[in-house]
Parts: structure tokens; C-alpha cells; sequence
């Protein structure tokens, strides 16, 4: 249990820090604080960002990892990377970017998500 809870807080952490390189120098933009950076000012920063990014994605998947003694197989790890990555985006975008709006293809778009964790944690009868 404590390798499943550890794994998923460091995705997380790893998430907030991808949306941040992503997607946070569109909001330094709008606010005028990277206004006229160049295109490779603004990679840089986001490279910056994403270094911290890996320094908690790498070390999730090796604890996470069932060849590594974790609880997850391969797949397991994707789906839930994938679940917690539009998770996170959700919520800094509703509250960095003012202007976008949870509406209900985007709750049913989380449904089928759920749908995915259902599928891959199955059990396949082997």
C-alpha cells in the first residue's frame, strides 16, 4: 500500500510540475511577464520546469513498477499517469485560466476515464 500511495503523490507532484512547463508560460504571457520572450526563452524556461518534472515521474515509475517490486504492471502506471495528468491539468486550468469552463462533455470525457482505470485493473484470468 505505502508503494501505491508513494507512487501516485509522486506522479501528482511530477503533473503539477508538467502543467507548469506546458502550460504556465501562457499565463506569464497574459500577464505581461513573458510577454516578449523569444520562442527559445520560453522553451528554456519550460525545460527548466519539466527538469523538475522527471525528477519525480522517474523515480514513480520505478517504485511504481511491478518488475521493480511495485504494485503496477506497465500499463497500470500509463492509465493511471494518464488519469492523474487531466486531473491535475483540470483543476490548475480552471483556476489559472479564468476563461475555461468545465462543461459536461468534458465530465463525461472524466467518465470514460474512470472507465479506463476499471479496465486496466481488471483482473484477466491468468
Amino acid at each position: 500500500m505505502k508503494a501505491q500511495l508513494l507512487t501516485i503523490l509522486l506522479l501528482v507532484i511530477s503533473n503539477v510540475f508538467m502543467t507548469f512547463a506546458w502550460y504556465g508560460h501562457l499565463k506569464l504571457q497574459s500577464t505581461g511577464l513573458a510577454k516578449n520572450w523569444p520562442l527559445y526563452a520560453v522553451i528554456l524556461f519550460s525545460w527548466g520546469v519539466a527538469l523538475f518534472e522527471y525528477a519525480f515521474q522517474v523515480p514513480a515509475n520505478r517504485i511504481g513498477y511491478v518488475e521493480n517490486g511495485g504494485p503496477f504492471t506497465l500499463m497500470q502506471l500509463k492509465v493511471l499517469q494518464e488519469v492523474i495528468t487531466l486531473t491535475v491539468f483540470t483543476v490548475i486550468a480552471l483556476f489559472m485560466f479564468q476563461g475555461e469552463k468545465l462543461q459536461w462533455n468534458h465530465l463525461a470525457a472524466f467518465g470514460c476515464l474512470i472507465l479506463a482505470v476499471w479496465f486496466v485493473f481488471m483482473p484477466t484470468g491468468k
